[in-house]
């Protein structure tokens, strides 16, 4: 990637950084239920994954993951320092029950947020949830994601919970 391109891609993900408080901002005024506008998040992020997946692949040039844990890996090392400029830390890895969590020590997404009382039970960043599940279901993986913990709710840190929903090699999980 040249330099230009890199600050092109440094400038775009401030200019959504910058916007996506008031795209949660006017879901709220629009739904003023705290839960539909999780859901609203979550579908956006998820059309949002079926697009982003190609340029993940070409730009890591990565190739078929060999299991449920070079996903996590996949997801927290290169989508996550791609697209947001850190890496996820993966916790509670469990190969039988496939699933994991990645916790976000630090998401530029929320620097300069503060939830009144009134949306405690919002998931401010739950677009990542929608990202991470489309992303993968254009791989054929179908997975659950959902926040489990979140700093803007008075968590000590945030994290995405993560579990396989259908092994493609084996069908259900």
């Amino acid at each position: 990637m040249s330099r230009s391109q890199k600050k092109i891609d440094k400038i775009n993900f401030e200019i959504f950084t910058l916007t996506y408080g008031e795209i949660v901002t006017t879901l709220l005024k629009d739904y003023e239920d705290v839960e539909e506008v999780n859901n609203q998040l979550d579908k956006m992020g998820y059309s949002m994954g079926i697009r982003m997946v190609d340029e993940f692949l070409a730009f890591t040039g990565l190739n078929k993951c060999s299991d449920f844990r070079d996903t996590a890996d996949a997801i927290a090392n290169k989508a996550f320092p791609l697209f947001l400029g850190f890496p996820a830390g993966i916790q509670n890895f469990d190969e039988k029950k496939k699933e994991f969590s990645l916790v976000l020590d630090q998401n530029p997404l929320i620097e300069f947020v503060e939830l009144p009382p009134k949306y405690k039970g919002l998931f401010y960043c739950n677009i990542l949830c929608g990202i991470i599940r489309g992303s993968l279901e254009m791989l054929q993986i179908d997975v659950e994601a959902k926040y489990k913990k979140c700093v803007l709710r008075g968590d000590e840190r945030s994290e995405i919970f993560i579990s396989l929903k259908q092994d493609p090699k084996k069908g259900d999980k």
